[in-house]
């Protein structure tokens, strides 16, 4: 466990240098404070869009950096070698992917408060959310960064096998199909031919399901919305428990696929 400590602590430092990180955080924090604009647009409704284009910066900035950041983890140590004087060392090879990862998990998370922040401190700004709203806040960025921890698995994934552009191709695809997992279960059932239903209810199971982080925006955290609705504890444990079982075995393929390869 120490080795791979480690090894997120150095992933960790690697990942905050990276320019490409901070231009993300900025135009994140951009976007939210752009908000604060397009809700003096609106009737009445300036909390409303506050949070929703915060909760979407939020979303969207992060899939990008766990995407631009997980697809060269694995691949920048292969192509600057330095991954052959690590493995030279006592440390597993399922140790250097697990310690990846994790290190990658703090980046996101230190992103994600900062993002939060700055839609938190619009909020405040703004002044019409009570401080439950803000509280209330908090489960629905935690379900936003469960799909962002998944997204990086799978990132972490394909840079054990394949290109940045292709790993990035491949995590994009499946982000947008995610979204839209519910609906290839439903097309599987209202098609005539077996082996299409065959194959959409296995790409159902196999495709991560991201809709199961979805939340509701202002319906779930603004009690002064008409249709206010807290959100469910059983909603946000479910979630929390497939995205561990799912990053659980994505690891574990990474980890039997990095172990197979020859770097003589």
């Amino acid at each position: 466990m120490t080795r791979i400590l480690a090894i997120a602590r150095n992933t960790f430092r690697e990942n905050i240098r990276d320019k490409v990180l901070y231009n993300l955080i900025l135009f994140a924090l951009i976007m939210i404070l752009s908000s604060l604009v397009i809700g003096q647009l609106s009737l009445g409704n300036e909390a409303k869009i506050i949070l929703d284009l915060g909760l979407a910066s939020i979303s969207i900035f992060g899939m990008l950096i766990a995407v631009f950041l997980g697809i060269g983890l694995v691949y920048k140590e292969l192509d600057k070698r330095t991954v052959y004087a690590l493995l030279a060392k006592p440390v597993e090879r399922h140790e250097f992917i697990l310690g990846k990862y994790l290190g990658l998990l703090y980046t996101l998370l230190v992103n994600v408060a900062v993002m939060t922040a700055g839609l938190e401190l619009a909020l405040l700004y703004q002044g019409e959310t009570s401080w439950g709203g803000f509280f209330r806040l908090l489960p629905a960025v935690f379900m936003i960064y469960l799909s962002l921890a998944l997204l990086t698995a799978l990132a972490l994934l394909f840079s054990t096998f394949s290109t940045p552009a292709l790993s990035a191709l491949f995590t994009f695809f499946l982000w947008v199909a995610g979204h839209f997992n519910r609906d290839l279960l439903r097309a599987g059932e209202f098609t005539d031919s077996v082996p299409v239903r065959w194959i959409c209810t296995g790409m159902y199971y196999l495709v991560p399901n991201l809709s199961a982080f979805k939340i509701a925006g202002s319906r779930h955290i603004f009690e002064s919305a008409p249709n206010y609705q807290p959100m469910d504890p059983f909603m946000i444990g479910s979630a929390f428990l497939y995205c561990v079982l799912y990053c659980a075995v994505i690891l574990s393929l990474a980890t039997l696929i990095f172990s197979r390869r020859d770097f003589k």
